[in-house]
């Protein structure tokens, strides 16, 4: 399959994910998932990665630990870029180390799971996201 098909896939597979309720290791569309299981459910769906769980983590872990646990995960199937396309990740600094993510919509919106607000389209530039460090990353080559 074509990489532009892939990540056409991508931001359907995302998309379907929208009003799905925030629960902390949720992984059930329409029921409850956060910000790092919803990337492993999608991109898991469309058959980028195998089926991977992190699971156990606290929900708090960013705020006491330096250690760069999410991007640990995420290095493992993607690669760093400095300018992202549809259908990649984004990756922001929350507490103390990158540890929340998001799938790149456009140069404007990402879709994520985000605390209170549940699977959202949002613009990069608004708050939560605005003024943080962020990092993105392709699964493409």
């Amino acid at each position: 399959m074509a990489e532009a098909e892939q990540r056409q896939q991508v931001l359907a597979e995302a998309r379907s994910w929208l009003g799905t309720p925030y629960h902390h290791q949720g992984r059930v569309k329409g029921v409850g998932v956060d910000c790092a299981m919803i990337l492993c459910d999608i991109y898991h769906q469309v058959g980028l990665i195998p089926w991977i769980d992190p699971r156990p983590y606290p929900p708090d872990w960013h705020f006491h630990r330096d250690d760069e646990r999410y991007l640990g995960w995420l290095k493992q199937y993607a690669r760093p870029v400095a300018q992202p396309q549809p259908g990649d990740v984004a990756v922001w600094r929350f507490g103390r180390c990158f540890s929340h993510g998001a799938v790149v919509v456009d140069d404007t919106l990402v879709l994520h799971a985000y605390f209170k607000q549940g699977v959202v389209l949002a613009r990069r530039d608004e708050t939560p996201l605005a003024d943080r460090p962020v990092r993105f990353y392709s699964l493409w080559e």
